[in-house]
């Protein structure tokens, strides 16, 4: 497996990771967590050294899945979780109150199996807490040995520009993907003149862009694309012309969707590093197999055009779910 690193920070990891969240939430009944102990198992043995969780999948669960698989192998892995939400019976909305983040990280440790964090996300940016106050706090855990590097997910230029200046980010964690480019604007160009990494999560759309879903595909229960708008049925109908286009460039390679989708994305930077998630053996090695497939700069220039001849119908997160993204 090719290594990168991310930005500047000197924090090397695989050229692919392991998204885990899909393991025990978000995408319908969590999986038996002997398959899930095995799935991540299966990703150390082919090189993957970048696992990413977060204390609200499941919620919890997530963490001791990914904790117990990875205790064996620990200092051989990059383990990656996230702090930001409040949890329980008063459950919704963000929490990045000092207070709070230390207590989720004292609780993640127990829960990771780990004496430190390697990299500890905003999972999103809490506008009731001065973003200086939450690299504050993140910086006393580097300094305290419980956490290794900091991170944001779905965070604004201007908001990492902030963070960055009290407590240097190693990584940003957002959606980024053939379907969802809107990180080109002004967080790329951002990340690139601060040397941050970029860590996209949903490199496939959600599945998308795999081609095994189309308009009559459904969803099992609490499966978040029963009530993302991108993925109603008229919405996959309008959307089948980009899975098509992937289809033909895929077709003329010898390779797959799944394959293609990541590998231009590792294209677009060096140190971009997608998190694709599965349940599946050997979607794990199909998705892995991208990280040695090299696209042409005529391949490159012909998908770009492709897309720009095709309207990506649907948001990307319900109206709820849209107000916690920091513009």
């Amino acid at each position: 497996m090719q290594k990168r690193t991310l930005g500047r920070s000197g924090l090397e990891v695989s050229a692919i990771g392991l998204g885990c969240m899909g393991l025990s939430h978000g995408y319908g009944p969590p999986i038996e967590k002997a398959a899930a102990i095995g799935l991540i198992r299966a990703a150390v043995d082919q090189g993957v050294t970048l696992f990413d969780t977060a204390e609200v999948y499941g919620p919890y669960t997530n963490e001791e899945v990914v904790g117990q698989a990875l205790a064996p192998v620990r200092d051989q892995v990059v383990i990656a979780t996230k702090f930001g939400f409040k949890i329980g019976a008063s459950a919704g909305g963000t929490d990045s109150r000092p207070e709070h983040i230390r207590a989720v990280v004292e609780a993640s440790l127990k829960r990771l199996k780990t004496d430190r964090i390697d990299l500890l996300y905003q999972h999103r940016v809490d506008p009731a807490v001065p973003i200086e106050d939450v690299a504050g706090t993140v910086k006393a855990l580097i300094d305290a040995g419980k956490v290794r590097h900091f991170g944001l997910s779905e965070a604004g230029a201007q908001t990492i520009r902030r963070a960055h200046a009290v407590q240097p980010v190693t990584a940003l964690q957002s959606e980024y993907s053939l379907w969802w480019r809107e990180p080109e604007t002004s967080v790329l160009p951002t990340l690139e003149e601060l040397g941050i990494g970029f860590v996209p999560f949903s490199p496939l759309g959600r599945g998308f862009l795999t081609g095994a879903i189309d308009s009559h595909t459904t969803f099992a229960a609490g499966d978040i694309r029963n009530v993302v708008p991108r993925f109603t049925a008229k919405n996959r109908r309008d959307n089948v012309d980009l899975v098509d286009e992937l289809g033909h460039i895929a077709a003329g390679k010898g390779v797959t969707r799944a394959q293609i989708a990541l590998a231009w994305l590792l294209a677009q930077r060096p140190w971009i590093v997608p998190i694709p998630g599965t349940t599946k053996p050997h979607r794990l090695q199909e998705n892995l197999g991208a990280a040695s497939l090299t696209l042409t700069a005529g391949e490159l220039a012909a998908i770009e055009s492709a897309l720009r001849q095709i309207r990506i119908a649907g948001e990307r997160y319900p109206e709820q779910m849209q107000k916690q993204i920091d513009r």
